[in-house]
């Protein structure tokens, strides 16, 4: 990676459940790291998703666990457990603001998909979130970012190569007996088999 000319270390925050964490979530780092040159990008599965209290979510161990298989062989990849660690539902505003603990002095590149930018207004103290970093909108080739309401120069937009794997996909294929092999890392198809993870 290209080092920044300001002397300010640039990494990107990949949020998410990661239920299980699939291939698009790899190419989604790995080509907002080189569009932007970021020094690292830190994947931080949800504790406890705001957005998902409905549904039953696998256990957040499991899903860190299957996270670290999958980035192992990534030098530019790390995980954190802030969001596993802090009790309570999970917001990103409370993510950043651990994170900047850990990582002072550093540009930090929110990365998000372009469709849940859309409801942004809608997320935990959306003002604290830009002042700790900068939204970088990840949409697929072809498709355009519909007005958001977002002041100018608070968010970048990043095309990267569409990869149409959705976790929901991959937990439905587990239960209906389908394999899972191209969709996840192998070492994470190896977790899922051997921990009965999605079977019913």
């Amino acid at each position: 990676m290209l080092a920044d000319p300001t002397g300010v270390r640039r990494i990107g925050v990949l949020g998410g459940t990661f239920d299980p964490v699939h291939l698009g979530h790899l190419v989604t780092a790995q080509q907002v790291a080189e569009a932007l040159d970021l020094r690292q990008v830190i994947f931080t599965p949800a504790g406890r998703p705001w957005q998902k209290s409905a549904r039953q979510v696998t256990d957040p161990e499991h899903r860190l666990a299957m996270v670290e298989l999958a980035i192992a062989d990534n030098p530019t990849f790390t995980v954190s457990r802030v969001d596993v660690d802090r009790p309570g539902a999970t917001y990103a505003v409370d993510t950043l603001r651990d994170l900047a603990q850990e990582f002072p002095h550093t540009d930090v590149k929110f990365i998000v998909g372009a469709d849940a930018l859309q409801g942004f207004a809608t997320w935990r103290e959306p003002d604290a979130i830009l002042a700790a970093a900068q939204l970088v909108a990840v949409t697929r080739p072809g498709y355009e970012l519909a007005d958001c309401g977002l002041p100018p120069g608070s968010f970048t937009t990043v095309s990267i190569t569409g990869v149409d794997v959705s976790s929901s996909d991959c937990r439905r294929r587990v239960r209906n007996g389908h394999t899972l092999r191209y969709l996840v890392p192998a070492p994470v198809l190896e977790y899922i088999a051997a921990h009965g993870l999605y079977q019913s």
